[in-house]
């Protein structure tokens, strides 16, 4: 049994070549313009919104100790807030993907396996 023992480093090095020939495309730029348009915002948004809520849970305890109905207050409900922004973020994402990332990945990736990145 005969092995190839330059071939996994051979392998990795066009891999490696081939990636930077993609990486330096203007598809390759426009996708990450993209994923940024949406990624930075979004947490800049979340990152906010949950230092509020720390902040009004550390100093502003009455504000956030005040009942709404039965024992459920102010704090309650921005904790329970913050998971559902969490899963309306995930979701809005998944949907931005899906129209804006999805196209340009799959147009960059049938490039990349054509060989017109080279």
């Amino acid at each position: 049994m005969s092995t190839d023992a330059a071939g996994p480093a051979v392998r990795g090095e066009a891999d490696s070549s081939r990636y930077i020939a993609v990486a330096a495309t203007s598809e390759f730029d426009e996708l990450r313009q993209a994923l940024r348009r949406f990624v930075f915002p979004m947490t800049a948004a979340f990152l906010i919104w949950y230092g509020l809520y720390v902040l009004l849970s550390a100093y502003a305890r009455d504000f956030m100790s005040q009942r709404l109905f039965g024992n459920v207050n102010v704090a309650l409900i921005f904790g329970l807030l913050q998971f559902l922004s969490t899963f309306l973020i995930a979701w809005w994402y998944a949907s931005y993907a899906s129209r804006k990332l999805d196209p340009l990945a799959e147009r960059l990736k049938a490039r990349v396996e054509n060989g017109g990145a080279e």
